[in-house]
């Protein structure tokens, strides 16, 4: 899993990314509410770990707005000391899909965040369609105009989360962190796969899809 952690304690936040890293998992952290809004609405996560009191921005404000304005609904998780039915039921009221009262231990955060995760996808409907391409998630394939693609698992993983982040571009950090998490090769792999990706996808097509934004990222073209 990928996760924003939005959390002002810096000792809490050390022990987490130490923890989430153990666990083979990779953490963003933002250390005020009005950071983690950001991160949340540019990156692309599975699960936010959100404490309700942060300077600049509480949680349940951060939550709010996150509903609000989010392209795709994220999975968030409150964090908080707050424990009484009032402070849950206002949690959840706010858009939170779960609430883990401090202290707590990572073991169950993490299980609780997988389950998040899970339901999220397991709620996403199997195909995604931009202008002329298909892309299915149940099945692992792609076409464009009807005709499939013939797509090497990492060219697949990088169309995949192309498709889930329309109309947004995804950074390079965003796509190296899709297909190796926080150890990516030596060597810029990156670019050859997505030269390989544009072979398939673009090339017998009069109109590329895969956009490169210079200074910026990656994204498909809706229109193509």
């Amino acid at each position: 899993m990928h996760i924003l952690v939005v959390e002002d304690n810096a000792l809490l936040a050390h022990n987490l990314a130490d923890g989430v890293e153990q666990h083979g998992h990779s953490a963003d952290f933002a250390t005020s509410g009005t950071h983690g809004l950001a991160l949340a609405l540019a990156g692309d996560y599975d699960v936010v770990v959100l404490d309700l009191g942060l300077p600049g921005m509480d949680g349940l404000a951060v939550c709010r707005q996150l509903r609000q304005r989010a392209g795709k609904r994220l999975p968030v998780l409150m964090l908080t000391a707050r424990d009484t039915l009032a402070d849950k039921l206002c949690g959840f009221d706010s858009g939170a899909d779960d609430y883990l009262v401090k202290p707590f231990a990572l073991e169950e955060l993490l299980a609780r965040c997988a389950v998040l995760a899970r339901r999220h996808t397991l709620h996403q409907a199997p195909c995604i369609t931009i202008g002329s391409l298909t892309v299915d998630r149940a099945s692992r394939s792609a076409a464009r105009a009807g005709v499939r693609l013939e797509l090497a698992p990492a060219g697949f993983q990088i169309l995949l989360a192309l498709a889930e982040a329309h109309p947004r571009a995804l950074t390079r950090s965003e796509l190296t962190r899709v297909l190796w998490a926080d150890a990516p090769p030596d060597s810029d792999a990156l670019r050859t796969h997505l030269y390989q990706l544009r072979q398939r996808l673009d090339k017998p097509f009069a109109r590329p899809m895969l956009l490169t934004l210079h200074g910026v990222g990656f994204r498909l073209d809706g229109q193509a």
